[in-house]
């Protein structure tokens, strides 16, 4: 019955001495569930804020180190999601030493970064003068006819480097400058020039292929070689020029006066490119390779456990929970907390207690205690789960949560969500597609609790889904579209082409039907979908009817439970009634009509028009029926006023008699008897004008809300008929264009044909329509059920679990 109601919670006084608290924490997040009060809410008290602060330090310095790992080719993977073994052997951290060697690895990481840095910063100027002297080589060579061999590198880069603009006999009248810029500041640097210049300087670009990487970030930078031509070596137009170039930020470099010296400096260059390369691989990379190797293996103190920089990470989490914990606590010797738990945990959280207690020497230990729980403190709604109602469960949750000793809906929605799913998506092919879908999540939970943690979430759901299609499936005798010859066909096709039943049509004691599901003789014939028509949209009538009064069930359940009168016989009664005596009604003439043959059926809808209003109904299913229908009509009537009148003065009266007994009542007080809880939770003086409109708001919704719930439910109908027709649709414009052709046509076609319809299947019946069907199943349980006894005004238990933070974490 855990999943009916909540657990029966209680408050309670915890008190620990402050010397040892962090231990009785640390051993109460691990072992029991309880929730804590914040105790310093009024005058913000939080002694513990520095130890708070810092550990924000050390997991700031924790993800400065990951990044760096990140960063870093070539290092290994994190060793993680070992939980059980950090829970085992975190008690072996200590958080002194945990800081001191975090601050040690920081203050190392920055000092070789920084070292980095700067070699890259040298590394990158000898690789931009390296291609600055390349170029000049090349042009300079081209205008003096020069023959100077040119390497395969050099070559590579200035085999689109252009001649001079001028012949060698003015190449002294100009001025030039050289440099690097960012490829992506091209444009404006030459706008730029042009415009300072007035149009009289000239800006070649080359762009540089060798890689260039940002000191600070590791990133590469997209970068070219420029060239600035103005008239005059010196003067004016080279400090325009200049000044331009500073604005910018750009890296200068000399231009050589000639292809030899190009050359020679070129060589020299280079080979200081290939040393600073090897001393930024060696003295950085190297380093980081060996200090990341060592975090990455288990540390010593929990050999079995994560890799050691997430080991620490996780001891950081516990840690400064452990903390926020004690900052809800008042008191400095003895630490009190007023707590919340379950009654039937009550005994091992004092086995907890004691056995700390026993540890300690001749020191006052933790002590539980009773206390009362104040007005602003309310009792916060636990349901235990288990991993297959968990995702149930919160599938609920989402709706909101069940109020305190409330019937929770996930009892049933366990059974009833897959099961109006399958209705709806009812198909042995395409359920057990989905079945093994939900089979492999299962088998490799392990490996998606953390990765995709949806998933693992709603593995049993698309199992208990896929399982429940597969039996509709076998219902409907639908498989890929195609019905199933299980059992031997109840109709014999006749020579003119006609069926004829080969079972007794009379109930007179012959031949059965067929023995389960729907007989295949049905699938292709020419009134085949008018025969599912009429019979899918009577089950879902069916069980839409059943299941919303399992939901008015649920409301009696309440206000027994409550033990209130007023709403089990004003709201509860009348409400069964209003449902059993019209809908119910309706129900009977669905099954009668199916289960007595008549050889002129009447209309069900026509009965029930002529019910309703007050008609004669000249075409009765039985005997005594008509009369059968005008009493339950009348019944149907009654019991409307009897959910608008009464609870509105019975409140009245409980107010006024509590008024001459001296007793103050809010109007939440007197709205919080009844199973609904209809309370306004504002505490307002009781009125009873608001409280009469209330109740004629609650009646209406009742009364019309039944009957468009109630067709509400043939969307089973409908998406199953969707469902049905896609299917077939789509087999007999692939694969049956494929079999009809002639041979040896007709395997090359089928060979793409399958692959289309294979495609298309799982596009759009196993993504789209599994989608389509999940999110109408969910609309009537959050509306069509749910709404008749279901308030969710409650506040989730939050129980302080070390392992519970962990997992968020990961």
């Amino acid at each position: 019955m855990g999943l009916l109601r909540s657990e029966t919670m209680k408050y309670g006084l915890l008190v620990m001495p402050g010397h040892d608290a962090k231990r009785y924490v640390d051993a109460i997040g691990k072992e029991t569930t309880i929730q804590f009060e914040d105790e310093n809410t009024r005058d913000m008290r939080r002694p513990y804020r520095k130890h708070i602060q810092r550990l924000d330090e050390m997991e700031r310095v924790l993800r400065f180190i990951f990044e760096e790992i990140g960063r870093i080719e070539g290092c290994g993977e994190v060793s993680k999601n070992r939980i059980e073994e950090f829970l085992k052997g975190d008690s072996n951290y200590r958080m002194d030493s945990v800081e001191a060697e975090l601050q040690t690895l920081y203050k190392t990481f920055l000092k070789f970064k920084e070292n980095n840095a700067s070699l890259t910063n040298e590394r990158n100027q000898a690789v931009e003068r390296a291609q600055v002297l390349a170029l000049a080589k090349t042009m300079l060579a081209a205008a003096g006819g020069s023959t100077t061999a040119v390497t395969a590198d050099e070559e590579s880069f200035a085999v689109s480097a252009k001649k001079p603009l001028v012949g060698e006999e003015i190449t002294g009248r100009l001025g030039y400058l050289a440099g690097v810029v960012s490829r992506s500041d091209e444009a404006r640097f030459a706008r730029a020039l042009w415009r300072a210049s007035r149009g009289n300087t000239f800006t070649q670009f080359e762009p540089i292929k060798v890689p260039v990487k940002d000191p600070k970030t590791g990133q590469e930078i997209e970068k070219s070689v420029f060239v600035i031509y103005f008239q005059g070596a010196t003067g004016a137009m080279q400090q325009k020029v200049q000044k331009v170039c500073s604005a910018f930020g750009v890296n200068m470099y000399d231009w050589p006066s000639s292809a030899s010296e190009a050359s020679s400096e070129l060589a020299r260059v280079q080979k200081s490119v290939e040393e600073k390369t090897a001393v930024c691989e060696k003295a950085y990379n190297g380093f980081m390779r060996s200090a990341i190797e060592d975090l990455l293996k288990p540390s010593a103190e929990n050999p079995e456990g994560n890799s050691k920089i997430e080991e620490w990470r996780l001891f950081c989490i516990k840690e400064k929970s452990i903390y926020n914990i004690l900052n809800l606590c008042s008191g400095d010797i003895a630490l009190r907390v007023h707590i919340w738990f379950p009654v039937s945990d009550e005994e091992s959280i004092r086995k907890v207690l004691h056995r700390l207690n026993a540890s300690q020497e001749g020191q006052q230990g933790a002590f539980l205690g009773d206390a009362a729980p104040h007005a602003a403190s309310k009792p916060p709604t636990y349901i235990r789960t288990n991993e297959y109602t968990e995702g149930w469960q919160e599938l609920i949750n989402t709706y909101g949560i069940p109020k305190y000793q409330e019937a929770n809906p996930a009892l049933l929605t366990v059974v009833t969500f897959p099961f109006i799913f399958g209705m709806m998506y009812g198909d042995v092919g395409h359920g057990t597609l989905l079945l093994l879908a939900g089979v492999w999540l299962v088998m490799n939970s392990d490996s998606l609790r953390y990765s995709q943690p949806a998933l693992f979430m709603a593995r049993y759901m698309v199992l208990s889904m896929g399982i429940f299609a597969v039996f509709a499936g076998f219902m409907y005798n639908d498989f890929f579209s195609i019905g199933l010859q299980i059992f031997d066909s109840r109709w014999i096709k006749q020579p003119d082409g006609s069926y004829t039943a080969n079972f007794d049509t009379k109930n007179e004691g012959g031949p059965g039907p067929y023995p389960f599901g729907m007989d295949w003789a049905w699938s292709g014939s020419d009134n085949e979908l008018l025969f599912q028509n009429s019979m899918k949209m009577k089950i879902s009538v069916l069980f839409g009817v059943l299941q919303m009064i399992v939901g008015v069930l649920l409301r009696w359940s309440n206000a027994i439970y409550e033990k209130s009168m007023t709403d089990f016989i004003c709201e509860c009664l009348p409400m069964m009634v209003f449902m059993l005596c019209f809908f119910g009604w309706m129900d009977v003439m669905i099954l009668y009509k199916w289960v007595h043959p008549i050889d002129n059926p009447p209309s069900i809808i026509n009965s029930l028009i002529c019910m309703a209003m007050g008609q004669e109904d000249k075409f009765p299913f039985w005997d005594g029926s008509v009369e059968m229908a005008k009493t339950l009509m009348m019944f149907t009537v009654a019991s409307v006023p009897i959910m608008l009148l009464p609870k509105p003065f019975i409140l009245w009266y409980q107010h006024s008699k509590a008024q001459k007994s001296g007793d103050h009542i809010m109007l939440e007080d007197v709205e919080s008897v009844g199973a609904g809880g209809h309370g306004h939770g504002h505490g307002e003086e009781f009125e009873f004008g608001e409280v009469f409109i209330h109740q004629i708001i609650e009646t209406i919704e009742f009364v019309l809300g039944t009957v468009s719930h109630t067709a509400s439910y043939l969307r089973i109908w409908a998406l199953s008929l969707a469902h049905q027709q896609l299917s077939l649709v789509f087999f007999q414009k692939t694969l049956t264009m494929g079999l009809e052709m002639s041979f040896p046509a007709n395997g090359i076609a089928i060979y793409f044909m399958f692959a289309a319809w294979f495609g298309v299947t799982l596009g759009v019946l196993l993504g789209m329509d599994v989608l389509e069907c999940f999110l109408h199943t969910l609309r009537l349980h959050w509306v069509e059920f749910q709404s008749k006894f279901y308030k969710a005004g409650g506040e989730k238990f939050a129980p302080y679990s070390i392992r519970g933070l962990i997992d968020v974490a990961e």
